[in-house]
């Protein structure tokens, strides 16, 4: 497997990297809309992509780990390098929180966790009533607000990326957005 370089990086890099934040976008998207909404039926399509997502997530940080962090395109000011490490860092961090906090609040509040029709979690519903019994409502309802405060986190962090990646392809002309696209700089 190829190592991302200062001036390409690998396919994996690419590809994982597209993947894990396109899925996160669309996830963080369908998440606001439904707890907005209430629009529960999107529940089990959310909850089977998070927990899919979550294996790529995992190799996506398992490889970034291994091959190390990227090389700046070109030289940026300390303010500039530090809050792209704090930006790339909430990321991470966020979406390995997203869907672990997701799946635990889901199980524990009794709702279940399953993967499209595949039970990992059994649900626990009143049998007279249709409502989910939690298992743990202290600890479904500190996830529930982890996983909205993380959301609403990585959403600030998704925006101030996608910021950094209009910077550099338009103002600075370093070729980070080509870099990001597998391509040579």
């Amino acid at each position: 497997m190829n190592k991302d370089t200062k001036q390409q990086l690998s396919a994996l890099t690419v590809f994982l990297h597209w993947l894990v934040g396109l899925v996160i976008i669309t996830l963080a998207i369908v998440g606001v809309y439904m707890s907005q909404n209430e629009a529960f039926e999107l529940y089990p399509i959310h909850k089977s992509i998070g927990v899919l997502i979550f294996a790529v997530i995992i190799i996506r940080v398992y490889w970034r780990f291994v091959n190390g962090w990227l090389a700046p395109a070109a030289n940026y000011p300390k303010i500039e390098k530090n809050l792209s490490k704090i930006v790339h860092w909430v990321l991470i961090i966020a979406t390995i929180i997203m869907p672990i906090s997701g799946f635990i609040m889901s199980g524990a509040g009794g709702h279940g966790v399953s993967v499209f029709g595949l039970e990992i979690v059994a649900a626990n519903f009143d049998p007279l009533t249709q409502k989910a019994i939690a298992h743990n409502a202290e600890l479904a309802g500190f996830m529930h607000n982890t996983h909205e405060i993380a959301g609403w986190t990585m959403i600030v962090a998704i925006l101030l990326h996608l910021a950094g990646a209009i910077k550099h392809h338009f103002m600075d002309k370093d070729g980070t957005l080509r870099r990001m696209l597998g391509k040579n700089i």
